[in-house]
């Protein structure tokens, strides 16, 4: 949309961007969520084990080829090769290990050598969920949660299960294998799918539609300075700064929150998502919760939030193995691992390296302030039982109030590198345009959140 004056804005709106926006998202995905109905629905028939992964394997083949065509056999070798690796090593008790490192070479060498960025970067979703599923099997191999390697066609259902294999979410191999047990269809599993549907659209419309034009027409708190200044792309003066980075930050978190409600939709069509509670199912797979980001605690909360799933993982595989090495080099190593998956970015990149950083000085100077004064004011909210004598204080509230705003601005920073001109890169260029925008950026805001977070460890370490 153009820049108009607000009343226009507004006659313009729904015509121009809300609803050619709602038709464009249901029109890339409804061949995707029909599918995983009748993947759902053709489970429920009983079928051999054998056919209910075929199926799954050709679903997930025929979805892979609507998105990506045919650069779709890039995710294909990787599959392949992570089969060849835990078939090969099938006697090993260090396949997680090696495993990982192979996959990560292959995400390397691909985005390096092997086909240009831009489609490379366009498969980075299905390619990450199909690296964590191989790995995660690995190292449950390893621990004997799976026991034996799966048989190829078993395998590979589990790796391009139709209702995650484009957006995800990751879910275990024993997930996997219970969803293609066919449980039969429910009220509270429509529910929960039309739900989740609901909520990614709206998410899309906000990521389009509203977060752009928040402060200029939605909540006009710095008056036509800031149209004007949008209109010259010149942005004058500090406040309108962080009002455009709070902006970009806000449209970036709400296309998060699109794919997460839309992972939630395919997965929970196609039959997975639930916990079993005696003779009861659950329908509540859960991928972000956008509150908790939106209005944090703490940075680690915000981390926790954007992606459970994913979050679950490296928690799972990465930081409970690397935490023998201390806290934090198992920070660090499970954002290295986050941003190893997430490809050669030097936004994403030098984001979540900052993301680490900033959640271990925050965890372990509140984790301090806990211990001084006996409070509840750490990073993750105290259980009710918690010996802390502190609890309901004035002066508690006010400290992680303190600590949610700082989050928040934590938060505006990091995100406001992130905006539709730096979403894909054509060649080698163009990531040193990215370098310099992220770069330019910061310099912008004066590394605020950097120069903050050294104050927060500065403190941290006169109070030891």
């Amino acid at each position: 949309m153009g820049v108009f004056g607000r009343q226009r804005f507004f006659q313009e709106l729904a015509p121009g961007c809300l609803l050619p926006t709602a038709q464009q998202g249901l029109e890339q995905v409804w061949q995707l969520l029909l599918i995983c109905l009748l993947c759902r629905l053709l489970w429920m028939l009983g079928l051999p084990s054998f056919l209910k992964h075929l199926s799954t394997v050709a679903g997930g083949f025929y979805t892979l080829y609507l998105f990506f065509e045919l650069h779709m056999i890039w995710v294909v070798l990787l599959s392949l090769l992570c089969y060849l690796f835990l078939f090969l090593c099938r006697h090993s008790t260090m396949r997680g290990a090696f495993l990982s490192v192979t996959v990560l070479i292959y995400l390397l060498l691909g985005e390096l050598h092997m086909m240009d960025t831009t489609n490379w970067h366009k498969m980075r979703g299905s390619q990450m969920v199909v690296a964590m599923k191989a790995v995660s099997l690995a190292f449950d191999l390893d621990r004997g949660v799976v026991t034996g390697v799966p048989s190829p066609i078993e395998f590979m259902g589990y790796i391009y299960f139709v209702g995650t294999v484009i957006f995800g979410p990751w879910i275990s191999f024993n997930s996997y294998r219970d969803a293609l047990e066919g449980r039969r269809l429910s009220l509270p599993w429509l529910l929960k799918a039309s739900v989740s549907w609901l909520k990614s659209q709206a998410c899309l419309v906000v990521s389009n539609c509203v977060a752009p034009y928040l402060f200029p027409y939605f909540i006009p708190v710095y008056g036509d300075e800031l149209l004007r200044s949008k209109k010259r792309r010149k942005i004058r003066g500090t406040p309108a700064k962080w009002l455009l980075a709070y902006e970009n930050t806000m449209s970036f978190h709400f296309s998060n929150y699109f794919v997460g409600y839309l992972s939630e939709t395919t997965a929970t069509l196609a039959g997975a998502g639930f916990t079993e509670e005696k003779e009861n199912l659950k329908w509540d797979v859960t991928v972000s919760k956008p509150l908790d980001v939106e209005f944090p605690r703490s940075m680690g909360e915000v981390v926790t939030s954007w992606n459970l799933p994913t979050s679950r993982f490296l928690h799972t595989y990465v930081f409970k193995r690397a935490l023998q090495f201390g806290t934090f080099y198992a920070v660090m190593a499970t954002y290295t691992a986050s941003a190893l998956l997430h490809g050669l970015s030097f936004h994403l990149a030098a984001v979540l390296v900052s993301l680490g950083v900033i959640t271990y000085v925050e965890h372990v100077l509140r984790k301090r302030l806990a211990a001084i004064f006996s409070a509840c004011v750490l990073s993750r909210k105290c259980r009710a039982n918690c010996t802390h004598r502190n609890k309901k204080a004035l002066w508690v509230y006010m400290i992680n109030i303190a600590f949610s705003a700082l989050a928040i601005l934590h938060l505006t920073y990091l995100g406001s590198v992130f905006n539709s001109s730096v979403d894909y890169l054509d060649d080698d260029d163009d990531e040193d345009d990215i370098a310099h925008h992220t770069i330019q950026k910061w310099s912008e805001l004066s590394w605020t959140s950097h120069w903050l977070t050294f104050g927060c460890w500065v403190l941290y370490r006169l109070i030891l």
